[in-house]
């Protein structure tokens, strides 16, 4: 038996234990994102979880999870019988393999049933497994298009709708969408970003004393898991205790005109898109209110609710880091708080505990994970970083106590930083992890100068011609084995990929001239169907730039710089792979290694210092070089090279060698020469290495020039 590391045993995190609760007590929050770098026990918390919500009934037998007091009319193993009695069962925990196929995840013709019996028979997938429980997806950022699709679709409606292969089925889909990510793999879709209710940034503890607890806790559940679980039976009990309570008295909380009025003014005041917001944001403090044994929303209850379901909706620009101004949150709720007396005791606290130990971790009266009275096991996270409260859950002022960076979690986790805090090595302008100096070619970091960035500019889907075979993305057409099915045919050669309804349903008419006997189909070479897939690839769009002296005096950089962010920003939402090579002073160096994440590249190019030498050469070798590893590792990723240029080599190399080492390669050069005298130095360029011509001033049109250059190619 497989046992689960405890909820209540995380230390520290906060916040993510508020939010995860909060679903629990209202599904109707409408989810979790956890973002976070790698080992911060995103994946852990998670998991523990689905032991803390309550049990459900089912019809027995249905294998969409049906409620036996409310059947649902459309099940397709219904009918259901009023009396047809009824199972307890713990919520289900569905995870959603990155790799997954549709079938897989929305359910498809059971194969089985058609070969043996003849029959057209449905096999639910992952959508209808994770009724009524928690689907869970880990690395959401990397889910496939296809499969984002139907999830957005499934959570948007609460019913998958299942139209293929002649089979059309209908069931009920609600349920609790989890999902873990790592920054720095790349970024999430921006409607899918807005289907998660609430989110969560977490960061790795630098407090000695609490990552030395992690570690402890780690250790003792991999040498006896079972013993250390028996520890927190206590405090796992009584927190699925307090979630149930909480959970049946949602109901009756109320929800004031007046904080209604002030949720809808804090979220105009961010200016959030659309009204979903708006709605969550009510929701968590219904189940915040219920979590806390108030039977009417507070001040402090939206206060709560807008930390958690703001941050990632006021996101103007893909390059901006999730945060909240929490000074404005505060003196928006004081200027439209009103009459906040809540409905309990004298303290604010209502029924059935306040705000003294109010986090998951705490008993059903708040006196910490052993219960009423009891004593929590030993290493119960107390450590210095948590602010008078081991959980790190709302304190009395409703602030909360994991804002100190030294919480953590069980696989060496912490806690999130305050919603509108700057992440380490901030960058004032991005608010993003800082920019490297360049490398040693600098002569004198002093003397470089950095030029600015204007707002990005849309430019044009760079697609790229025909059918390729590249990584998964959303910009060129390609060939892929997880695509999207569009359709059957009859192979042209060897079959590949067999598509199995339509092969049945090209069978099924003649089984009776050929003499079918018994269960099986009679099947010839004729009858044998390929399945049509289509998906979308990414490439991998290199940028060598010369940041040297040349370029900054005639202050084309912060054209320059625009152009290539505006790319950034089309590689961001088409799910390309980005670099950035900068060259000046004595060499080349690669300002980012190839990336998914393009906040990585828009700090590094928001902060390139410019001013030295040109060494034009070593810029191209570097590229090639780069260039040479990622085939390595990546051999079906089309590359295209952009260098940015005037075509001056005033450092050591020869260009026409470098240039060589490029042949082949898709390119486009652009020439920042300018003035009434020209040297036509960029031109020759772009003839050494066949690639296409642009001036600077074409740049806002780049997008449709490369897309021109690779129709050429």
């Amino acid at each position: 038996m497989i046992v689960t590391y405890p909820f209540s045993a995380v230390v520290g995190l906060g916040d993510l234990k508020l939010a995860l609760v909060l679903n629990a007590v209202s599904p109707r929050v409408g989810g979790v994102l956890v973002r976070g770098e790698k080992g911060t026990a995103k994946s852990t918390i998670v998991r523990a979880l689905a032991a803390q919500l309550p049990t459900v009934s089912v019809v027995p037998g249905c294998r969409f999870a049906c409620d036996p007091a409310v059947p649902d009319p459309e099940c397709p193993d219904g009918p259901h019988e009023p009396d047809a009695g009824r199972v307890e069962r713990p919520a289900a925990l569905v995870e959603l393999p990155v790799g997954a196929s549709e079938d897989r995840l929305a359910g498809s013709l059971d194969v089985e049933r058609a070969l043996t019996e003849g029959v057209k028979a449905f096999e639910p997938g992952l959508l209808a497994a994770a009724h009524r429980g928690v689907l869970y997806v880990d690395e959401v950022n990397l889910l496939h298009d296809h499969l984002v699709d139907l999830l957005l679709d499934a959570a948007a409606l609460g019913t998958c709708y299942v139209e293929r292969e002649s089979v059309s089925v209908r069931h009920a889909a609600r349920f609790l969408l989890v999902g873990t990510m790592n920054p720095e793999e790349g970024e999430l879709r921006p409607q899918l970003l807005d289907r998660f209710g609430l989110t969560v940034e977490v960061r790795a503890s630098r407090d000695p004393e609490e990552r030395a607890e992690v570690v402890r806790r780690r250790l003792a559940f991999e040498a006896d898991a079972a013993a250390f679980a028996r520890r927190w039976t206590a405090a796992e009990s009584a927190l699925s205790a307090r979630i149930a309570a909480a959970r049946s008295r949602v109901p009756g909380v109320r929800l004031p005109d007046a904080r209604l009025r002030q949720i809808a003014t804090v979220c105009a005041a961010f200016e959030v898109d659309g009204l979903r917001a708006d709605l969550v944001t009510a929701n968590a403090a219904i189940a915040h209110a219920a979590w806390q044994g108030r039977d009417t929303v507070t001040t402090e209850d939206v206060r709560a609710a807008a930390r958690l379901s703001l941050p990632h909706r006021r996101r103007r620009d893909p390059f901006d880091a999730p945060g909240l101004d929490e000074a404005l949150l505060d003196e928006l709720l004081e200027r439209t708080s009103g009459d906040d007396t809540p409905d309990g005791g004298p303290d604010g606290s209502g029924p059935g505990g306040g705000h003294d130990g109010s986090g998951p971790d705490g008993g059903p009266d708040g006196s910490g994970p052993g219960g009423p009275g009891g004593t929590p096991p030993p290493g119960d996270g107390t450590g210095p970083g948590t602010r008078n409260h081991p959980t790190g859950e709302p304190s009395a002022d409703g602030r909360t106590a994991a804002a100190d960076p030294s919480a953590s979690g069980a696989a060496g986790a912490d806690a999130p930083p305050m919603a509108g805090d700057p992440a380490p090595d901030a960058s004032p302008a991005t608010g993003t992890a800082a920019s490297r100096a360049p490398g040693p070619q600098a002569a004198s970091q002093a003397a470089a100068q950095v030029a600015g960035v204007a707002a990005p500019y849309r430019v044009p889907l760079l697609e790229v011609p025909g059918i390729g075979e590249g990584a998964v993305g959303r910009r060129s057409r390609s060939r892929t084995r997880r695509g999207r099915s569009a359709g059957a045919r009859r192979p042209p050669g060897p079959v590949r990929d067999l598509h199995v309804p339509a092969t049945l349903l090209a069978a099924a008419p003649h089984q009776r001239e050929r003499g079918r006997q018994g269960p099986g189909l009679a099947l010839r070479g004729d009858d044998l169907r390929e399945v049509v897939r289509e998906g979308r690839e990414g490439n991998l769009v290199l940028f060598v730039v010369d940041a040297s002296g040349s370029m900054a005096a005639r202050k084309r950089m912060t054209a320059v710089k625009t152009a290539v962010l505006s790319l950034l920003l089309d590689a961001y939402q088409r799910r390309d792979k980005i670099g950035l090579i900068t060259f000046r002073g004595a060499g080349a160096e690669v300002a980012l290694p190839p990336t998914s994440s393009v906040e990585a590249g828009a700090a590094r190019l928001r902060s390139l210092p410019t001013g030295g030498r040109t060494p034009l050469a070593a810029g191209l070798v570097r590229a090639a070089e780069v260039l040479r590893v990622e085939r390595l590792r990546d051999p079906a990723r089309r590359p295209l090279l952009v260098l940015v240029t005037d075509g001056r080599a005033t450092a050591g190399g020869d260009v026409d060698r470098a240039a060589a080492l490029l042949a082949g390669t898709a390119s486009v050069v652009v020439d920042c020469e300018s003035g009434p005298v020209r040297l036509g130095l960029a031109v020759r360029l772009a003839a050494r290495l066949r690639a296409r011509l642009v001036p600077l001033d074409s740049l806002a049109d780049l997008g449709s020039v490369v897309r021109d250059h690779r129709k050429a190619v």
